[in-house]
């Protein structure tokens, strides 16, 4: 094990984490860091920031072709 794999993940590793599970791709070392060291809620609130900025964006991009399309 690394020594990377033996410390708690900071914010931002926790953010790196969700942002590759929304893309579905993870490294074996950060998967078992997240696992051994990691707390849940920080994964959950994360998850549930990127979900709702993801969701704004499409809504936006939505608005915006809609606007060009004239409706």
């Amino acid at each position: 094990m690394t020594e990377d794999n033996k410390k708690e993940p900071t914010l931002l590793d926790v953010a790196k984490s969700v942002l590759w599970a929304f893309l579905g791709v993870q490294k074996s070392k950060n998967y078992e860091r997240d696992f051994k060291h990691g707390k849940p809620a920080q994964y959950i609130i994360i998850g549930l920031i990127g979900v709702a900025i993801f969701i704004f964006i499409l809504v936006m991009v939505v608005q915006f072709v809609l606007s060009l399309a004239g409706v």
